[in-house]
This record gives structure tokens, sequence and C-alpha cells, in this order.
């Protein structure tokens, strides 16, 4: 594949816990005390579980598909305006959408169920909520676009899933622009499902710390514009240059121990952006949930990939695990610390266990005239995704 078949970011947006817009967003990574999760304001629950809620947005009930929609719309609203890009503008060239999500994926109406184990007959209602409220289409009949329409539901990876897809879409010539990336929102399905498999921590989550206990779910929404040609008049500019995806096919929850899916993902990344080296990576966005095995197998991964010059952070620990937005999500942060020439230390990271063979920066380090970056994502199922990222 030739070098410089680039796919460029032309806007991009962005709404989490960590800022409700990219500029906030940006300003919160390189803070010296991170915001720290708390218990949920919104989900009725009686878990003592601390998560990475979006403050000061309620939810509208007038959004069809929840508050994962109205995540889309915010993060939406603002990679269109950075992209310079109006209705009009999107209606006269081959526009794509693939969105990643997991959450508005599910029938997450408690009522509907608690309806139907009764032995009642529960309203129609909720299905259409549903299927109004599918991210990627709703996208697509808001904009009147003509191009594919692809809603990514491969668990945690799916937003980083959604951004390589769009890539191919351009690369292949089916689209001139592709809207992309991923939106998930924080409701007691997912809750009391992380719950249940014992992987959610009860305090603030610590990727690979000697001390990890499990994640803090969080929620947002994470879109790139991505585009054929080159933004005008932006210096600098950013492209996709890689992406990978591997499949473990080891166990429906857990990755394999020794990581060989990852590492395929990573070696696809590495060949797809035109077959650059491991040396050429300034950094790695891992996807760090804080979990035992997860970071154990990354840690792993990144020492046999690119021994002890790795360097490598998590930033779950100032956004929460944002399932199908995650992947996105940290694409977008990603960009931030090549643009600012700047990664954040991995937080709340403070000491090595023995069975880590790699330890995540633990301080602000520089990466002058950083080149490429490397966002890693993994998800039940045993899916891997590699996203290789260039500052032009």
């Amino acid at each position: 594949m030739h070098r410089h078949n680039h796919v460029y970011v032309s806007g991009k947006g962005m709404i989490s816990a960590l800022g409700p817009d990219v500029p906030r967003a940006a300003a919160a990574l390189y803070a010296p005390h991170p915001r720290l999760p708390a218990l949920s304001r919104k989900v009725e629950t009686a878990l003592k579980l601390p998560v990475f809620e979006i403050p000061d947005l309620e939810p509208d009930p007038g959004v069809p598909g929840g508050f994962s929609l109205q995540l889309l719309r915010c993060a939406l609203q603002e990679a269109l305006s950075e992209a310079g890009l109006s209705a009009r503008d999107l209606a006269r060239q081959r526009v794509g959408v693939c969105i990643g999500t997991t959450v508005a994926c599910q029938l997450n109406n408690i009522p509907f169920y608690a309806t139907l184990r009764s032995g009642g007959t529960p309203p129609a209602q909720p299905f259409r909520d549903y299927i109004a409220g599918n991210p990627a289409e709703w996208t697509r009949r808001e904009f009147h676009l003509q191009g594919p329409a692809l809603t990514v539901s491969n668990a945690c990876s799916s937003g980083a899933d959604a951004i390589g897809i769009a890539m191919l879409w351009i690369r292949q010539g089916l689209c001139d622009l592709v809207i992309c990336g991923g939106t998930d929102e924080i409701n007691k399905v997912p809750l009391d499902g992380f719950n249940a498999l014992g992987v959610c921590s009860p305090e603030p989550c610590r990727p690979f710390d000697a001390r990890r206990n499990g994640l803090n779910l969080g929620e947002g929404a994470g879109i790139l514009i991505l585009s054929a040609r080159a933004p005008v008049g932006s210096a600098p500019c950013f492209a996709l240059a890689g992406y990978g995806n591997s499949s473990d096919a080891f166990h429906i929850t857990q990755p394999d121990p020794e990581g060989k899916g990852l590492e395929r993902a990573i070696r696809f990344s590495l060949h797809s952006a035109g077959g650059i080296s491991t040396s050429d990576i300034a950094f790695i966005n891992a996807h760090g949930t804080g979990t035992s095995v997860n970071d154990q197998v990354e840690s792993v991964v990144f020492q046999r990939l690119f021994q002890d010059s790795a360097r490598f952070i998590s930033t779950k620990g100032l956004t929460g695990h944002t399932l199908g937005a995650a992947g996105a999500i940290e694409c977008i942060l990603s960009l931030l610390m090549l643009e600012r020439e700047m990664v954040p230390a991995s937080t709340r990271f403070e000491s090595l266990s023995p069975e880590m063979p790699l330890a995540p920066l633990s301080r602000s380090t520089a990466i002058p005239a950083a080149e490429y970056a490397l966002s890693t994502s993994l998800a039940f199922g045993g899916s891997n995704t590699a996203l290789v990222l260039r500052r032009l």
C-alpha cells in the first residue's frame, strides 16, 4: 500500500466527563488534579460503583434512542462546525456515516422487560424508539446522506472499528467524506451487566497499576469527519494512516493471555499505514481498562513488539470506560497529544506489579516532532483493533 494514501481529519467533536467539547477536554487532559468518578445521578441502583457521568447535561426525553443519541448530536455538531460543513455541503458530496455503539444497539427499556416477565403485554413504543434511535440511520436521515450508513456493534472496540471502516470506505473510493466515531451512555443495563461480571472497581480506576482492581464505566461520544482531501489552510493537519482488526477466538469476555490477536491487529495497522515500523510510533494510547487481564495482555504485547522503548498510557482514568465510544474518544485524545507534542501521565499509575513487563508513562512526556501514534481497543468476543494516526 502506498505510504501516502492518507485519509484526512477535517473535523472532530467530543463530549465526555473530561469536557463538553474538544477544547475543554484538551485543557483537562493535562490538568494536575483530574476529576474523580462519583456514584451515578441518573441510574436507579443499589450498586456503590463510581462512574464517569457527564455533568450539567440532562437526558432529553424527546430525543429518540435515548441519551446515546443526544451525546452523538453534541459531538457531531462540534465536528461539523470545525470542518466548516453545513447540511447543504453534505448533500453535494458522497458522504457515508459509520457509528459504533453498544448501548444504542440494545433495547434498554427496563419497564418493558418488567411487563414481559410479569406476563403482561408490553407496549410497542420502546421498539419504535429503538429503531428511530439507530445512530447511523438517524444521522443519514437527518442530513439526507447518500452514502453507506452502518452502525457498528462490536462491543468496546466499536468506535475504533467504525473509524477504521470509514477510512477504508474513503480509500476504496466509496465516499468523499465519512462521519464516523462512537457514542454510548451509562444506564442500568451496562452498569448491572459489568457489575455481574465482577470487573467494576469500587474506587477510581488505576490502569496498569499494581493495585488495579477493575474499571469505572463512563459515557460520551467522539466524532471525526474524515475526508479524501486535506483541509484547506490547516497546519498542522492529521490523518488516519492505518487500521488493523483481529479476533482472538479465545473466550467470550477475556482476551488471549498471550495477546496474539492484539499483536496481529497492531501489525495489520502498521502494514495498512504503508508498512511503517514499530520504531515510527511515538506513543500508544492503550485500551487500559484497569482490569487485571486486559492491562497485563497489553503490557506483554507492547513489550514484545516495541521492546523497552514502548511509551504508552491509558486515558480511562479521565473518561471512564465509555464502551462503544471509547475507541473514538481515545483516537481524538491521541490526535490532541500529537498536536500538542505532549503525552500526559497515565492517570493514577504508581507502581508496577511483577507480572507486568512494562510500565506506562508516569509523568508527562514531550514528543517533539512526533509523526505517528497508535491507539488500541479490545472488546468482548475477542475483538482487537488498532488505529495509526499521523501528524503531517
